[in-house]
């Protein structure tokens, strides 16, 4: 599918940011793409970009609206059908990355088949996958796994792709969810995918490639979450990954959406291991990232030098203070392949 910018970033009324991550994302990483926001009354978002009503959107030339939010389930609010006709009604895309058509939805239907403005479904492919085979394929792959859902994964890889693009290296960002699908402008959303084609969907976004190039594979979930574990299973395998960084929020005791004791560091790197060799014997954790947005400067430095000091590896907040030494480590089994 052809998803036309610019975009007006729908968030209607989610209760946090992390709830807006998908539009937040695209705000972050496409910044020229989007020329505005929509939020509804009791939206506690804010993408800061100007909020536009539709009305103004399609004068200020708009082609697509995007709703960005990432809710638990993937649902669409009832509360929200309305602005989506509205920008139908307006000749104004939409596109979503949630679990429900929206073709579905009778008055959405309508209002496009009234206008012709296109629907995209993001999380929907018409591709068929095959199962994974987890035969070894050339080039070399770098996983973010996490320690929790929502803690930087997309980030990270994204992060690491413009530094490893910056040095000359061949690198590309493989995304595996629909912000990084809307960011990159190609990938498939895991989570949508059948269980039993998981892993060969990895395969087939993330395929054999020449020796020296690198895939930043976005991570979904966690190993450890009672909820997606298996989506995080299922793309373990498929990336066969050479690497991979552990991403970590560190103010959090329980894990997003449920009652869970967060893992350790420790324990996402041993069972990312254990698990990881099924398809690639010789994965190795080469970094950690840390969401330190929570934290002083000083508090950061200090918790990202006790990590890199506890682990052996390097520690940074990509965001913050960038991933350089991470690339570093990158770079060196890339020198050796």
């Amino acid at each position: 599918m052809v998803i036309d910018p610019p975009y007006l970033i729908f968030l209607g009324d989610v209760p946090d940011a992390l709830a807006a991550k998908t539009g937040l994302g695209i705000v972050d990483w496409r910044p020229d793409w989007c020329l505005g926001q929509m939020r509804l009354e009791g939206c506690q978002a804010d993408a800061g970009i100007p909020d536009l009503s539709i009305e103004a959107a399609a004068k200020a030339g708009v082609r697509t609206m995007v709703v960005g939010a990432a809710n638990a389930g993937g649902v669409l609010p009832a509360h929200w059908i309305a602005s989506i006709v509205a920008a139908l009604d307006a000749g104004i895309a939409v596109a979503t990355g949630l679990h429900v058509r929206l073709a579905s939805i009778p008055e959405i239907r309508d209002a496009a088949a009234r206008s012709g403005a296109k629907l995209h479904d993001v999380r929907f492919s018409d591709h068929r996958f095959d199962t994974g085979k987890g035969t070894r394929r050339p080039g070399l792959r770098c996983l973010t796994v996490g320690t929790d859902c929502s803690v930087g994964k997309k980030y990270t890889a994204l992060a690491l792709e413009r530094e490893m693009r910056a040095r000359g290296m061949n690198a590309d960002f493989r995304a595996t969810g629909q912000t990084g699908v809307f960011i990159s402008g190609r990938g498939a959303a895991i989570d949508a995918v059948a269980a039993d084609f998981i892993s060969g969907a990895v395969e087939w976004i993330a395929p054999a490639a020449e020796p020296d190039h690198w895939d930043l594979v976005e991570g979904q979930g966690s190993l450890f979450h009672p909820s997606f574990a298996g989506v995080t299973l299922g793309l373990l395998h498929g990336a066969q990954a050479d690497a991979f960084v552990v991403c970590h929020e560190p103010t959090r005791t329980t894990m997003r959406g449920v009652k869970h004791k967060l893992p350790s560091i420790r324990e996402v790197i041993d069972m990312t291991i254990a698990c990881g060799r099924l398809t690639n014997p010789a994965i190795a954790c080469t970094g950690i990232s840390v969401n330190t947005q929570k934290l002083g400067e000083a508090e950061a430095k200090t918790l990202l030098e006790g990590l890199a000091s506890e682990y052996g590896v390097p520690a940074t907040d990509p965001i913050r203070f960038g991933v350089s030494e991470l690339v570093d480590r990158l770079e060196t089994i890339g020198k050796k392949a």
